[in-house]
């Protein structure tokens, strides 16, 4: 029997602010005011349908428009509730806090978004090729999450985080929890 752990998407409550996740990896944050807006580009409907229901278990309005690439958007509403979200931004630049923390819930939406298996057993977290300046503060964040993992870069199919070992792919799924509604098999990942 397994013991639920305490960072795992199931044990603890949602949070707006749980979509650092995806900031961690190909999200994007825009200010207006006292608020701030998170978007994300996707590949794939299930991946849109899935972000959408958790914005909404967030108590945040969100929507979804095709992109000129044939992919989706899909962006929260401008809330107050994602204003503190705003610590990511250096004017422009998105560069993750000195104490970015990554739980279940921030990693099921970055998986949500992007995850997905990668060659030799492997799983990869997709980070945006732009954001250079944030990928090790993100690598650390993931490593104190309890899942060592090492950075491929651009010329080796990234710039991602793989995670490798049967170990660390339990704990991986384990912190994500349940697959979406609608995730091809081999999506998402599983414990060995």
């Amino acid at each position: 029997m397994n013991q639920l752990s305490l960072f795992a998407a199931e044990s603890t409550d949602r949070s707006p602010l749980d979509l650092a996740g995806l900031l961690a990896g190909p999200g994007q944050l825009v200010r207006m005011g006292g608020t701030a807006r998170v978007s994300v580009v996707v590949a794939e409907e299930w991946r849109a349908l899935a972000l959408t229901a958790e914005y909404a278990a967030r108590g945040l309005g969100g929507d979804r428009t095709p992109t000129a690439e044939e992919h989706i958007s899909v962006r929260t509403v401008y809330s107050k509730e994602l204003a503190p979200l705003g610590s990511w931004l250096r004017g422009a630049v998105k560069m993750p806090p000195p104490d970015l923390e990554l739980d279940g819930h921030k990693l099921r939406l970055w998986v949500i978004a992007a995850g997905g298996p990668g060659d030799n057993r492997s799983y990869h977290l997709p980070l945006t090729a732009t954001d250079e300046r944030s990928w090790r503060a993100v690598g650390a964040a993931i490593a104190r999450a309890g899942l060592p993992a090492e950075l491929v870069g651009p010329r080796a199919g990234g710039p991602a985080y793989r995670i490798v070992g049967r170990r660390r792919m339990s704990r991986l799924a384990e912190l994500v929890g349940p697959v979406p509604r609608g995730a091809p098999e081999g999506s998402w990942p599983e414990r060995r």
